[in-house]
């Protein structure tokens, strides 16, 4: 009896010690479920809140926030709130109290409520979080991370400590969520090391996480953006999760996944074609301005010309309700559509126009990109876009917004720039890339042709400012000392600048790292000299002996880049054969891997060096291959279709000439003929005057035919028929040979036995070429592989094939007209005979 009465007593300590520790204000704020309930309760309770409550309450009026959709937020009227300056203030009065998680879940959830960085609370909060930073577990420390990011704090000497931790700890993060936040944080100070590490430990996590969270796998690939490293095991993992998750993804998620993958130039059919298929679908749904903008910027640039007008019609109607960066954004996208619809570009140029005052340098230059591109008129609105640029470039330190700005003022027909705006392109010069010194360059250039003063300036502000930059772009040359970054720079140069200045001092510079050239680096390396068309043997020999030794390191889709100079600079390394067969075997086992349109590339550029693996072409000549190709290049960008296309021809007419055992059908001859409709009619001056000098060395025009049209399409410039005894014959109109409607000859059917019966016995067919500077490499007169194959075609028709090439044809040799045709006899009847 006694013990059951203590232990009743126990029990009633306990309840009413229960009751005691009760909060009813966390308990309130714990039912809230609006913003006004959570304000009204932290009004009526001021004296009462502790630490515990204004954490509670700040995570509630975030979390209410998150819970709804970016147009329904109202992050505004909560920060004027009364009560929210009273939480405020009690957070910055009790950061001391706060427990380590708290510190940071309060951080951001201010600044996720738009407390500017510079306020004094928020600042405290950083302070304190940076004295507890050692004993932050991984969750807090990768959310603190991102706070940091918020406030532009990338660079931070706090991110770098936040770096080094990661380093130390990474093997002990076992959350990919918490991993990926962490690589985006830190993806501004990550060494190619720690880059590596952290890329192997997240395709160890994919591995073992929930494929229906697609933020992570999302979160990777805008690191490997943010580092410029396409990885493209992690891209493909990556990109095996998005895909399954595309039918529950809105048009936000998809376009920034589109926009990413086009930064790291990932071309993923399946993906694209899903995409197009779950943004079609939410087009009904998506009638706001904010979810509108990203179904347009995604869609319209893969959608069918119906569809295309129903968004544009869309986007008139919604015009008025755009803010200035949705304006921007649908700028853009019309752009890349190349829209004519007036009305909605008179209404975008309208917002635009009203809200120049929001945009960022970088986003004025974009606007006026997009706008001149469009071919708009509006010379009242390109005034102001250019009184903008040229305010923004007066003031700005930033080399990379100095360059945009530079050229898209240089787009504009106006005057040349004054010198305050020259004397700041100069400023950064020292600081630009190759890259941004090549885009320069090409604007002072474009300067110097439209600038009437030029001739009259002595010596010339724009001639001191080449020489800037010509002196810049050599000292980066000769300071570079890391094969990777330059590469980087060297990316994306083109022009007569890089050609003329640059071009001898790259290659000598990367001839000096040659010992830096691996199995990484190579197809960037061998996809550079084949852009700049340039022949160095050493390099190529480099490329060929580490590709041969690491193949099975190299990505299976990255064998393109890597044999792309072989084939078409055509130059054989002294491995040949191991490189291509070593190739062709790691390609074999993932072609199905492949996008479609970069098998046929692959297939076309292995056709020029006259490799035809049975398989590939086999794949790629099947019906279901052919159909997924079609419904790809509806996808595609214009450019990269056409280019598609070309190669799918080509391929089919290497493979019909060279692989008749393969029974493959040629099937291009519509599409070639559509190609000659749009060809040109006239030729050059060179080809005008060989027309003139064969009619006299052949014994007049009827004995030579111009542009004409082979079996398989190829075109020649100039045919003509010897006999037995080596003398030309006059072209009669015979049954077996029609003149198609651009003068152009044409036998009537494609078949080579019956082409060959067309001439007498003994007789032979020469086609004469005019090989233009295109046809060679850029630094020498090595002739390229698709102007070879291009002959063993032609002699595979049935024809002796006389190539000019233009540097004999224009050479000092032959400068008279006696010359020019002894030297057509020479070509045509003594090599014959030889």
């Amino acid at each position: 009896m006694f013990r059951f009465r203590c232990v009743n007593s126990c029990l009633r300590r306990l309840l009413h010690g229960g009751v005691v520790t009760r909060d009813p204000v966390l308990e309130q704020l714990r039912m809230c479920v609006t913003e006004e309930q959570v304000f009204d309760v932290v009004g009526k309770n001021k004296a009462k809140l502790a630490v515990n409550h204004v954490g509670q309450a700040v995570g509630m009026l975030w979390q209410l926030q998150k819970e709804k959709p970016q147009m329904l937020r109202t992050v505004e009227l909560i920060g004027s709130h009364p009560q929210f300056l009273t939480l405020r203030v009690l957070a910055e009065n009790k950061i001391s109290l706060m427990d380590n998680l708290m510190l940071v879940d309060i951080l951001y959830s201010f600044l996720r409520l738009n407390v500017e960085p510079h306020d004094s609370l928020v600042q405290q909060l950083v302070s304190e979080a940076w004295l507890r930073i050692d004993w932050l577990p991984m969750t807090s420390l990768s959310k603190f991370a991102i706070c940091l990011s918020d406030q532009h704090l990338q660079h931070s000497t706090l991110m770098g400590h936040i770096t080094s931790i990661i380093d130390q700890k990474l093997l002990s993060i076992h959350d990919v969520r918490i991993l990926t936040t962490f690589m985006i944080s830190v993806s501004s100070l990550v060494s190619v090391r720690l880059r590596d590490a952290l890329i192997d430990r997240a395709g160890h996590l994919l591995d073992t996480m929930d494929i229906s969270n697609y933020n992570s796998p999302r979160r990777l690939v805008q690191f490997l953006r943010n580092v410029k490293h396409s990885h493209r095991p992690l891209l493909e993992k990556c990109n095996k999760i998005l895909l399954c998750n595309v039918p529950r993804m809105d048009a936000e998620n998809i376009c920034i996944i589109l926009g990413l993958y086009q930064s790291l130039q990932f071309n993923n059919c399946d993906f694209m074609l899903a995409a197009k298929q779950r943004l079609t679908e939410l087009v009904d749904s998506s009638t706001d301005p904010f979810s509108f903008t990203k179904l347009f910027v995604g869609l319209a640039p893969m959608a069918s010309q119906e569809t295309k007008e129903r968004l544009e019609n869309t986007a008139l109607l919604l015009a008025d309700e755009l803010n200035a960066h949705q304006a921007l954004a649908i700028a853009e996208a019309l752009e890349e559509i190349q829209s004519r619809n007036l009305s909605l570009l008179n209404k975008i140029a309208s917002v635009i126009s009203r809200n120049l005052h929001a945009y960022k340098p970088v986003e004025a230059a974009r606007i006026t990109q997009a706008l001149f591109l469009l071919q708009y008129q509006n010379s009242q609105l390109f005034s102001k876009l250019r009184t903008t640029l040229i305010t923004f470039l007066r003031r700005t330190i930033f080399p990379y917004e100095v360059t945009m700005l530079t050229r898209v003022l240089s787009m504009l027909p106006s005057p040349r720039l004054d010198e305050t705006a020259m004397s700041r392109v100069e400023a950064v010069a020292p600081q630009c890339s190759l890259s941004d010194l090549n885009t320069i360059s090409f604007v002072v250039a474009k300067w110097v042709r439209n600038d009437p003063s030029y001739a009259h300036s002595t010596p010339s502000k724009y001639v001191h400012l080449l020489q800037v930059l010509n002196r810049c772009g050599r000292e980066r040359l000769r300071t570079a000392d890391r094969l990777d970054l330059l590469l980087e720079e060297l990316k994306y140069i083109s022009g007569e600048w890089f050609e003329e200045m640059l071009v001898n001092e790259a290659i000598s510079t990367l001839q000096r790292m040659m010992d830096q050239i691996n199995w990484s680096n190579v197809p960037e390396l061998a996809f550079f000299l084949t852009k700049i068309n340039h022949y160095c043997p050493p390099l190529l020999d480099r490329i060929a002996s580490v590709a041969i030794k690491d193949i099975d390191k190299i990505h299976p889709s990255a064998t393109y880049a890597t044999l792309l100079p072989f084939s078409v600079l055509n130059y054989d390394p002294s491995q040949a054969d191991e490189l291509y067969d070593g190739c062709i075997q790691h390609i074999v086992p993932h072609i199905g891997s492949f996008d479609p349109h970069l098998l046929v590339l692959l297939a076309y550029s292995l056709a020029v060096a006259d490799y035809f693996p049975e398989e590939l072409v086999r794949t790629i000549f099947s019906i279901d291959f052919l159909g997924k190709l079609d419904a790809q290049l509806e996808i595609l960008p214009d450019a990269l279709n056409m280019r598609t296309r070309l190669r799918l021809m080509e391929l089919n007419r290497a493979v019909c000439l060279e692989c008749p055992e393969f029974q493959v059908p040629w099937f291009h001859e519509r599409y070639c003929q559509q190609l000659q409709k749009k060809g040109s009619g006239s030729g050059s001056p060179a080809q005008q005057q060989i027309h003139k000098f064969l009619s006299e060395v052949l014994g007049g025009f009827n004995c030579v035919r111009v542009e004409v049209v082979t079996p398989y399409s190829y075109t020649i410039d100039f045919e003509c028929i010897l006999d037995a005894h080596m003398q030309p014959l006059p072209f009669s109109e015979p049954p077996t040979l029609q003149i198609s409607n651009r003068g152009k000859v044409q036998w009537a059917t494609s078949s080579l036995e019956t082409a060959r019966e067309d001439l007498p016995p003994g007789a032979q067919r020469v086609a004469i070429d005019f090989l233009d500077s295109k046809c060679f490499c850029k630094n020498s007169h090595h002739i390229k592989g698709e102007t070879l194959m291009r002959k063993r075609h032609l002699e595979i028709l049935g024809y002796r094939l006389v190539q000019i090439p233009h540097f004999e044809w224009n050479s000092m040799e032959l400068s008279t007209q006696d010359a020019w045709k002894e030297y057509l006899k020479r070509k045509i009847f003594k090599e014959v005979l030889s």
